[in-house]
């Protein structure tokens, strides 16, 4: 268990050896039930959960992306129906995940990273546009005849296991600066300056603030993240507050009903789909901001679309569900076999609920628009296969959990 989250956590103390368990109420050895997804509830609750956010997104894409795609001459179900063949490849992606050995994970962290960074590079290179074309003013996708990637999801999940590994390399120096932090530092600089020349700072923040967790989950200590972001703050201010970027931080802040300027009119159009939705919403299918008026409701925006068709009581049970998975990744975290399941578990849990609620916070006009996916639920199937394989990773956590302490302790031990 992590020194940084075993005070937050509480782990109780557990006795027993291998699949014995003692309860503190009641001492009497109980065997937690096992399933084909691994012992306890969890898994089931995890695939449970996943299940039903891809159905509800199927169910809101076609809502949201219909009148799009019938002003396109094609059917009203296309992104429906693509959407669907990425569900099916990232289920088979999912359940491959569950079933890789972490320990095989630890070893090809390093070659997902590097396989990460030439995708970007060649996203970036100015001759390979053929390939990576522009698209709305950034280069982001890898397109190849019947593939089209985004390297940048990707990489997320090379981030996840690249650092999770190297933490448990480095657990008796990750407490200093140089020897410890710095070679962290050094990884996700290179990720992070790819994605931005894309440009995509959306996600750029997120695969830095993805790092940070993981080795402040690993022992690292908070006083260093505060020097090295104040430190990084003469640098990273100019460029985050640098051309469009700017524009969009003044119109949530400083005007945010200046829809006329072009930079909030999304924003603007994101809270009237959501303040229009009241407390039952307008119903499925009725929802009148998808005809032209919000931009990538599908996507960026299906928040929104989310509070106008389904209201607050809709978007708090959708809220409710992303809680629920983020705490049960916590459990799995907290029973993990070692040091590099529990960081994985932190890391799925910090992906998905970061990502989700950032997304979720961009649709509220708490942030300015960031092109931030809603897991299993936005249009995107590069983002969908990623987020699935992250699932599949936290049920390989689960399923080699152990359910005594000493088990752990033997396992860390080797």
């Amino acid at each position: 268990m992590s020194r940084a989250f075993a005070g937050a956590w509480g782990r109780r103390p557990r006795s027993g050896r291998g699949v014995w368990a003692v309860d503190v109420a009641n001492p009497v050895p109980r065997s937690l039930p096992e399933t084909g997804l691994g012992r306890g509830w969890e898994p089931a609750m995890i695939v449970a959960i996943t299940v039903a956010l891809l159905l509800f997104g199927l169910l809101t894409l076609h809502s949201a992306s219909s009148v799009m795609a019938e002003r396109g001459d094609l059917p009203h179900y296309h992104y429906v129906v693509r959407q669907t063949a990425g569900v099916l490849l990232g289920l088979v992606v999912m359940v491959v995940c569950a079933r890789i050995p972490t320990e095989w994970l630890r070893r090809l962290a390093p070659h997902m990273m590097i396989g990460s960074v030439l995708l970007l590079v060649v996203v970036v290179l100015p001759f390979t546009e053929s390939i990576a074309p522009e698209v709305n003013g950034a280069r982001r996708w890898i397109r190849v005849p019947g593939i089209t990637v985004q390297p940048s999801d990707l990489a997320k999940i090379a981030v996840l296991a690249w650092t999770a590994a190297l933490a448990v390399r480095k657990q008796q120096v990750i407490h200093r600066m140089g020897r410890g932090l710095m070679p962290f530092l050094v990884g996700w600089a290179v990720l992070v300056a790819l994605i931005m020349l894309e440009p995509d700072t959306s996600t750029a923040c997120l695969i830095a603030a993805l790092g940070v967790v993981i080795v402040f989950a690993a022992g690292a200590r908070i006083g260093h993240f505060i020097l090295l972001g104040i430190l990084a703050l003469p640098v990273l201010a100019p460029m985050l507050m640098a051309g469009y970027r700017a524009a969009r931080w003044e119109s949530l802040f400083l005007d945010p009903g200046a829809v006329a300027a072009g930079s909030s009119f999304q924003s603007y159009q994101s809270l009237v789909a959501i303040g229009s939705g009241g407390l039952t919403g307008v119903g499925f299918g009725a929802g009148r901001q998808k005809f032209g008026f919000l931009p990538e409701a599908h996507n960026d925006f299906i928040f929104a679309m989310i509070g106008e068709e389904w209201g607050f009581v809709g978007a708090l049970v959708l809220i409710v569900c992303y809680l629920a998975l983020i705490a049960i990744a916590f459990r799995v975290a907290r029973r993990a076999r070692d040091l590099f399941g529990e960081l994985l578990a932190v890391g799925v849990a910090s992906l998905i609920g970061l990502q989700a609620f950032l997304h979720i916070g961009v649709g509220l006009g708490v942030f300015p628009a960031t092109g931030l996916s809603l897991p299993f639920v936005s249009f995107g199937r590069t983002n969908l296969i990623a987020m699935l394989a992250a699932v599949g990773i936290l049920l390989a956590v689960a399923r080699e959990a152990p359910e005594g302490r000493s088990e752990r302790t033997a396992a860390e031990g080797r």
